[in-house]
């Protein structure tokens, strides 16, 4: 049978046992049609034939209108990384609410979650810091700045970014693409990620001063948990520095990556930095900070860069930021940084024993140095067409401490990553469509092993077919 028959096969049998599986998420999905374009209010949540509606949440679970409980390996995109009951940020939220909300004014609260941001992430860049309602406002806020300071137009920014509802690059995008994009109109410069000689090519090419900003995540999430080389950040650095263009790391994901952020333990500052949700507690929650010459442009005293929000200094977020930083403190992001590597070591031991990885892989697989030079070499490559790409195995993980991606390739990808998710699915492992992980505090060993040892019976199920793909 043809590859793209069997996995079409596959996935129509995953499609029917799952309906069959969910007769009450399928209803709420076909009810909210009446008010909902698709049932949908959040895209990158919908998944075919229909999403599962969730019912409650505790701890590291999840269980659906179904009745279904299931592991939780998404942890919200990242945002959600103290689960879903933390007990010390719910009684922080009930203080909150306790004590009344929506102020239209200033709390003594956000003053003292400001000072802990600052402290925290100081070795990162911030030195003073601007809260938001989400990343994708902090994100915009912050190329808003860039641009009204610099007086100049165009943005750098890189293949596979993900910096928002309104600042996706996917590298379809970069190629041509004819599709729809709603993202902002301002005048970006595509270059591909990662790599220097073709960035310090496009770069040479602009008019001299005309280079606003340059925004990268240093560990892009969407993108499939691809990290920046050191080398690719500094360089970035020595450009901004060069140009007088402001190096904007968007660390909404990753800055969960290091107790400073993840470009602290790079070694290297950006001029503004962009926080998330998991920051405050998982509420809702953006921020912004860098050089205090940069921020003190917001000092509304001032009169120079307007930065309103309704939400920004939301109470519910300021109390439960002040705690959720004490609970994620540097021996939590050690621990749970070494439970992804943990966890990426056991997926790569999968795909060398069963032969989805090449030889050269095996026969070095004793050899953890030569292993993790393979999988730089894959996230390297991932700048090319991922659906016609043959130097990429058919079945791989991109990974970064608690950053985890179980991903493919080939002309089928697409239809192989959610038979996939199906699978996970049909284990009670809950995962995003794109297959990726988030560790969340809550993750143990025992989830790590329960994940792992599904990987391993999806690879021995479809194997042959896996590896034909390539042929």
């Amino acid at each position: 049978m043809e590859t793209a028959t069997y996995v079409e096969y596959a996935l129509g049998g995953a499609h029917e046992e799952y309906s069959t599986r969910n007769p009450r998420s399928l209803k709420a999905h076909r009810d909210a049609h009446s008010h909902l374009p698709g049932g949908n209010t959040r895209t990158v949540l919908h998944m075919e034939p229909f999403p599962l509606t969730w019912a409650s949440a505790k701890s590291g679970t999840l269980t659906s209108l179904d009745g279904d409980t299931y592991i939780d390996l998404l942890g919200e995109f990242s945002a959600g990384i103290f689960g879903h009951s933390e007990p010390r940020i719910a009684e922080a939220v009930q203080v909150a609410l306790s004590k009344g909300w929506n102020y239209g004014g200033n709390s003594q609260t956000e003053k003292e979650f400001a000072q802990k941001v600052c402290q925290r992430f100081a070795p990162s860049g911030i030195e003073l810091v601007r809260f938001t309602n989400s990343g994708t406002e902090a994100n915009t806020t912050a190329l808003g700045a860039a641009l009204a300071i610099t007086k100049r137009r165009k943005i750098l920014v890189f293949s596979g970014g993900y910096h928002g509802s309104t600042l996706v690059f996917p590298i379809a995008l970069m190629q041509g693409s004819t599709a729809p994009c709603m993202n902002l109109p301002h005048d970006f410069v595509y270059a591909p990620y990662n790599n220097i000689s073709e960035t310090s090519a496009i770069l040479e090419d602009l008019p001299q001063d005309t280079l606003a900003a340059i925004l990268v995540e240093p560990v892009q999430g969407s993108g499939g948990c691809r990290a920046a080389t050191k080398t690719f950040l500094h360089f970035l650095r020595n450009i901004a520095d060069k140009t007088g263009a402001f190096l904007i790391f968007d660390e909404v994901m990753c800055s969960r990556l290091g107790y400073s952020g993840y470009s602290a333990t790079q070694g290297v500052r950006g001029d503004i930095v962009t926080l998330g949700k998991y920051v405050a507690g998982g509420m809702t929650f953006g921020a912004f900070g860098g050089r205090r010459d940069i921020m003190e442009l917001f000092d509304p005293s001032k009169n120079q860069l307007f930065h309103p929000g309704t939400y920004n200094n939301n109470v519910l977020s300021m109390h439960a930021g002040l705690v959720g930083l004490d609970i994620y403190n540097a021996d939590e992001v050690d621990r749970l940084n070494k439970l992804g590597d943990y966890l990426k070591t056991k997926v790569q031991r999968i795909f060398i024993d069963e032969g989805i990885y090449p030889d050269t892989v095996k026969n070095a697989s004793s050899n953890l140095i030569e292993i993790d030079s393979f999988q730089r070499d894959i996230t390297l490559q991932l700048d090319e067409d991922a659906t016609t790409h043959l130097d990429l195995p058919p079945m791989f993980i991109t990974a970064r401490g608690s950053m985890l991606n179980v991903r493919f390739s080939g002309p089928n990808a697409a239809k192989w990553q959610a038979l996939y998710h199906h699978h996970m699915l049909a284990r009670n492992i809950h995962i995003a469509a794109r297959g990726y992980t988030p560790l969340t505090l809550c993750a143990t060993e025992a989830h790590m092993d329960d994940y792992s040892n599904s990987i391993r019976e999806f690879v021995r199920t479809h194997k042959r077919q896996l590896i034909i793909s390539q042929s």
